[in-house]
């Protein structure tokens, strides 16, 4: 057989080392039926099952928190307690922003009035005007003191819609039905514009969130179906989809967080419920078969397979996937039902009659 020669990769190099110095025995006597183990090539398992623990997570959290600076008289959720949407959740000392709202609407009223004011005498001053009763310089002085009033009157409005808008912000309702999970301030605290009073958790969805090695997530397929089913009851399931994989790993743990968007999840499976998922992973390519079945040939790793119509051998270049002690995993060179033999490959001559042992898949 003509062997192109190249560069090989670590699992035949390893492979090549650790089967160096075995490869020249003796030759048996001539017409000598040599007894060999063998092992029978078999087509493995195209995937496995994997399960990992997490726990059920909302899919949206949300920090609700007030807009203005104050103290807050009022707190009327705790954690566990659900709300509705549009539903008052605390509120804050509300006396200075009435008084803003107040002093904003005398100023509408004042500016009401120099507005009105303004706009009867520029009414006069252009009838005046048209008779020739009155000068143009009046005329234009009451032209422009009725839209300067009409520009206070605007400023006033906006400055009383903003006193209301901020009295309204005294009032903190949730956007969104949902459950409490966190409480960040208590009655009575001055808090801050944005700080957090409590967190919800909507009831958009759940999600069921696992720690996953780097290993399982490069093997993971596409678009995964994964079973999740309540670690203390494993009789309530529910089927979910990967919604969202971390970009990095968790430089602790050196795992990925994965989010498992849950489809139509039982009562049962409450937010910080144990979990335990399963999937259906591929298992990498190739055909395994015990590591003593290995020896070199030239620069690459060969086994000898056994010629069931004849029981003589002849020896086969491989192409290794992974190597360690105990197996080898072949990416090429082998079929299922090939026998190889695993024991005495040392003692051993193409077309050598072999007798067989024992055989295994």
């Amino acid at each position: 057989m003509l062997v192109q020669r190249h560069r090989l990769p670590a699992p035949a190099a390893a492979a090549l080392l650790l089967l160096s110095g075995c490869n020249d025995p003796a030759p048996p006597a001539t017409g000598e039926i040599r007894p060999v183990r063998v092992v029978t090539v078999d087509q493995r398992n195209d995937g496995e099952d994997v399960s990992l623990t997490g726990t059920v997570q909302p899919q949206v959290e949300v920090n609700l928190a007030f807009r203005i600076d104050g103290r807050m008289i009022e707190r009327r959720v705790s954690v566990g307690d659900g709300v509705t949407a549009g539903q008052i959740v605390a509120r804050l000392d509300p006396e200075n922003e009435r008084n803003a709202v107040r002093a904003a609407q005398a100023a509408v009223v004042a500016a009401t009035g120099q507005s009105d004011e303004a706009r009867n005498n520029y009414e006069r001053q252009r009838e005046l005007l048209a008779g020739g009763w009155t000068t143009r310089v009046r005329y234009d002085q009451a032209l422009q003191l009725q839209n300067t009033t009409r520009a206070q009157l605007d400023a006033a409005e906006a400055q009383l819609r903003i006193a209301e808008e901020r009295a309204g912000d005294t009032e903190l309702r949730a956007d969104a039905p949902g459950t409490v999970t966190q409480r960040g301030a208590e009655q009575g605290e001055i808090v801050r514009a944005g700080q957090m009073i409590v967190q919800i958790a909507r009831q958009d969805g759940k999600d069921a969130v696992f720690d996953v090695p780097a290993s399982i997530k490069d093997r993971a397929p596409a678009d995964p179906a994964i079973t999740v089913a309540l670690t203390m009851d494993a009789a309530v399931t529910a089927r979910g989809r990967v919604r969202e994989i971390a970009p990095r790993a968790d430089p602790v743990t050196g795992t990925f967080q994965v989010r498992v968007g849950l489809t139509d999840p039982p009562p049962q499976m409450r937010l910080g419920a144990a979990v335990t998922g399963r999937m259906r992973i591929g298992r990498d390519g190739g055909l395994e078969i015990p590591a003593s079945a290995l020896l070199s040939e030239g620069e690459h790793p060969a086994v000898w397979i056994v010629d069931p119509a004849t029981m003589t051998v002849g020896l086969r270049t491989v192409e290794l996937a992974r190597f360690d002690q105990s197996r080898a995993l072949v990416a090429r060179g082998l079929a299922p039902g090939d026998v190889v033999v695993t024991a005495g490959v040392h003692a051993l001559r193409p077309g050598q009659k072999v007798r067989l042992l024992g055989a295994a898949s």
